[in-house]
């Protein structure tokens, strides 16, 4: 929440400021102030630029083309004046020249650092910078559970959120990602104005209900990872900060999948033997996000990102596994489904001696889902014996397994009510039968004593309540 209160708490550009154009000393920039009387219009100062509040139209500049070489990189600054002017968008009838101005000026910002056909000074990148955070980094509006103080389990159940200034947001985002690919961009030079400052409030903006802003994002941030080695400790500290608010404060956060796509790659590319650094956000903040109530938003993402630490070091598979197992669900079916069809491929990846180390509390807990009433449970906790590699480590280790699930399985045999269920638990019963006949006699001996011992208590408490229940009615008719 407090994280909130500060993103929020943002100064918003009142509505004078965003929907006039403004001039800047020594820029270049042409302002023609509409001659309508009353007061001169006052200048003042909003992200390093010169904005001014009053009534006012940009008169449109030359393309690159159009200007010689040599009087490009004063057009480049002044196009970055315009460009940092801010519009409201809320009303689409208010300022549509300069919005247009506008837009035609990212246009050919893109192209011209698209091109590379002329080298964008330092002081030029410094003012492009600039300028992109001025549009970029804003006041999100409330999202859609703050209005209405309900959190949306599905991600289509309402209509998507589409940022209003998109038109001119989304060049701006496209120039910072042709800005950041660049092979004329040096990252000595650039790291100054993309910095640790800059890139916590692009991470900031993850939380954005637009899920275009998002893929951009989602872009940017993996390329500045992959450009600006310096960065990448810091990178990884900032979103590891974000998943602790996540899981440990406010459960809310729209960017959490995409968040979890960039580190996806990112681990892929880990070198062996794995950081101790590593293993720890492993640890403390990938398995605890399987925790929040959302996780339905975002499970793909960290199933892969789960998978991927299990296959770069196998002996991780038993603390994935008993880190799965203590967040499972106690009633929510939906999530279970969910854990069960990951934990099916963390078990590909997992080698006999981890399995060993964990299989007793893992068959435990699948003995409970062979037995869940919801049907989708059940069933696709028996799908793990369509897996080759997993019913390999259970016959290895059937002396173990058989006795904690035998009992399900007979109670599935015995009265589920879906008939899938009953099919597949027969099935599997088949299996063990044939993998060890003396095991399962020995476990079904087990089983029919245990029933027998659970008829004899069952009918002493009969009996004690029966004797209860005939004392009482001696004393009322004494």
């Amino acid at each position: 929440m407090l994280n909130k209160i500060m993103k929020r708490g943002q100064r918003k550009l009142s509505k004078t400021d965003t929907e006039v154009s403004g001039s800047v000393s020594g820029s270049g920039v042409l302002v023609n102030h509409a001659s309508r009387g009353g007061a001169a219009p006052q200048q003042v100062s909003d992200g390093g630029v010169l904005v001014v509040a009053g009534t006012a139209s940009v008169e449109a500049l030359p393309m690159f083309r159009e200007v010689p070489v040599s009087e490009r990189q004063q057009l480049f600054v002044r196009k970055c004046y315009v460009c940092s002017l801010v519009f409201d968008f809320t009303d689409t009838l208010k300022s549509v020249k300069e919005k247009e101005i506008k837009r035609v000026n990212l246009v050919d910002l893109v192209d011209y650092v698209q091109s590379g056909s002329s080298k964008v000074s330092e002081a030029n990148q410094e003012e492009m910078i600039r300028m992109i955070s001025v549009n970029i980094f804003r006041s999100l509006p409330p999202a859609a559970h703050e209005n209405t103080g309900s959190v949306s389990m599905e991600a289509d159940e309402d209509e998507p959120y589409l940022e209003p200034s998109w038109p001119h947001l989304h060049l701006v985002y496209e120039l910072l990602l042709r800005y950041i690919i660049s092979t004329d961009t040096d990252t000595k030079v650039a790291k100054r104005f993309i910095d640790h400052s800059f890139v916590l409030k692009l991470l900031d903006m993850f939380d954005t209900e637009d899920l275009r802003e998002r893929e951009y994002l989602k872009t940017i941030l993996h390329r500045i990872y992959g450009k600006f080695m310096v960065h990448r400790p810091f990178i990884r500290k900032a979103i590891n900060n974000i998943f602790y608010q996540f899981i440990y404060e406010t459960e809310r956060n729209s960017g959490i999948a995409e968040l979890l796509e960039i580190l996806g790659s990112i681990i892929n590319g880990f070198a062996l033997p794995m950081k101790e650094e590593h293993k720890l956000f492993l640890a403390r903040a990938l398995i605890p996000l399987h925790k929040p109530k959302p996780i339905a938003t975002y499970h793909q993402q960290l199933a892969y990102c789960i998978i991927q630490f299990v296959e770069k070091d196998n002996k991780l598979a038993d603390t994935v596994i008993n880190g799965l197992l203590k967040y499972w669900p106690i009633t929510n079916c939906q999530k279970e489904v969910l854990l069960l069809g990951e934990l099916e491929e963390v078990l590909e990846a997992t080698q006999a001696t981890e399995f060993q180390r964990c299989m007793v509390p893992l068959f435990k807990q699948l003995a409970r889902c062979l037995n869940s009433p919801h049907f989708q449970v059940a069933e696709r906790a028996l799908f793990m014996w369509n897996n080759e590699h997993i019913v390999s480590l259970i016959a290895q280790n059937r002396t173990m397994i058989l006795p904690i699930i035998f009992e399900a399985l007979e109670t599935n045999i015995r009265g589920h009510w879906n008939p899938a269920v009953h099919g597949l638990t027969s099935n599997i019963r088949k299996m063990f039968m044939e993998m060890d006949m003396q095991l399962f006699e020995e476990c079904q001996k087990q089983y029919a004593e245990k029933q027998a011992r659970d008829r004899t208590v069952q009918d002493q408490r009969q009996q004690t309540w029966q004797r209860l229940e005939d004392s009482v009615d001696v004393h009322q008719i004494g």
